[in-house]
């Protein structure tokens, strides 16, 4: 293809899907042009880097689409550009990998966020991509030109926006697009908070003892889920990833209802049968000692016992050893978007083809958050968000 005839491209935001995409478009083919409303790029990328940069999730492809929701559309994608096809990707840009032993896949030690991300900017300047900061997006002209906050329009043979959802807005990803494209016909999901705290109604003298204490090696059901991890208490609620990872469900009971309960097992390596037999051999007399020695529960665990039971529960063994399995938490509401690490909603995934086509705005696409899906935490949103920019790239490239 001539220059002349070379098609021009316009990708609205850079974040992680716009990023790849432009790294991978065929520069033959297409001007590509990122236009970024913020004075940089990966500005989320490097928000996430900043306790340790998670990339992606070491298991097998199909392990790896069972995290996502909805598994129909996700897993395709994920198929085109799996886990591994992201680490090899990332070592060709010379950016060494290791994964830590909870399987999940970091950046070497030595390579700080910014780093890896200068390593791929370095690629879109050998890719011939433009990068325009400061370029707010407010909508279509009457035309159909993309229009700017700085009364520039552009008009572009192909557009692809990538503005990512509603949560933490200081890195651009606020959501305010959305009533741009509900007034282009295009059905956009509210956002809700994902991979977020949960509010509980703590007591005071709770919550003064153990604010900030972690409850580790835990495991949280839901509604038949459960997930082994971690959690935190806070004045607000709970957070940390065990209640991250079933924040989807938990959010839409609470969209038709007041709490949610979850199911707390303080000891996921054991047995009700095996707790019980533990507490009968204890020689101590005081149930807290009995819960402290015996069965290695520490203050935080037994604190929330306490919290979560009266009286005569927690001083009658079968009851208590039941509980210790499965202590009911009830949660009250979802924490602020803004805190939350990721949002669920934005545009309705009935909205786009198989190729992330916007079927009622011909020649334009969306990727990466602003699209109705969900991933856990630990690596699993990055790499949704690559795996949609490269299977664009490869899709358009071929076109």
């Amino acid at each position: 293809m001539t220059i002349k005839n070379m098609k021009k491209l316009t990708i609205i935001g850079g974040g992680p899907a716009a990023l790849i995409l432009a790294a991978e478009l065929d520069s033959k083919l297409y001007h590509v042009t990122i236009c970024e409303k913020k004075k940089s790029v990966g500005r989320k990328f490097l928000v996430a880097g900043e306790g340790g940069l998670n990339l992606t999730y070491q298991s097998t492809a199909k392990e790896l689409s069972e995290k996502y929701s909805p598994r129909d559309f996700m897993e395709p994608v994920i198929r085109k550009f799996n886990n591994q096809d992201l680490i090899d990707w990332l070592e060709q840009l010379h950016i060494p990998i290791f994964v830590g032993t909870s399987n999940r896949v970091f950046p070497r030690r030595e390579m700080k966020p910014i780093t890896v991300l200068n390593k791929i900017l370095d690629q879109l300047k050998s890719n011939n991509v433009t990068i325009r900061t400061e370029q707010k997006w407010t909508g279509w002209s009457d035309t159909g030109a993309l229009c700017f906050e700085n009364g520039e329009e552009v008009v572009s043979d192909l557009v692809v926006f990538a503005l990512g959802g509603a949560s933490w807005r200081v890195t651009g990803s606020d959501g305010a697009w959305r009533d741009a494209f509900i007034a282009r016909g295009v059905k956009v999901a509210p956002f809700r908070a994902a991979n977020c705290a949960f509010g509980v109604d703590w007591t005071e003298r709770f919550i003064a003892m153990h604010q900030g204490k972690p409850l580790k090696n835990i495991a949280l059901n839901y509604q038949g889920d459960t997930v082994r991890g971690e959690l935190v208490i806070s004045k607000f609620g709970l957070e940390g990833n065990a209640i991250y990872a079933l924040s989807e469900k938990i959010q839409a009971t609470l969209a038709t209802q007041k709490t949610a309960t979850v199911y707390l097992d303080l000891k996921p390596t054991l047995t009700i049968d095996q707790i019980k037999a533990k507490y009968q051999k204890s020689k101590l007399s005081k149930v807290t000692e009995i819960l402290k020695v015996d069965l290695n529960l520490d203050r935080t665990a037994i604190g929330l016992l306490k919290h979560c039971s009266d009286k005569a529960t927690f001083l009658n063994p079968d009851v208590l050893c039941k509980l210790i399995k499965s202590l009911p938490v009830i949660l009250q509401t979802a924490d602020e978007l803004d805190k939350a690490i990721s949002s669920l909603g934005g545009i309705d995934l009935e909205e786009i083809d198989e190729n992330f086509q916007l079927k009622k705005i011909p020649n334009t696409y969306a990727i990466g958050e602003m699209l109705d899906w969900y991933a856990p935490t630990g690596g699993y949103l990055l790499q949704g968000c690559f795996s949609m920019g490269f299977a664009l790239a490869a899709y358009l490239n071929k076109r």
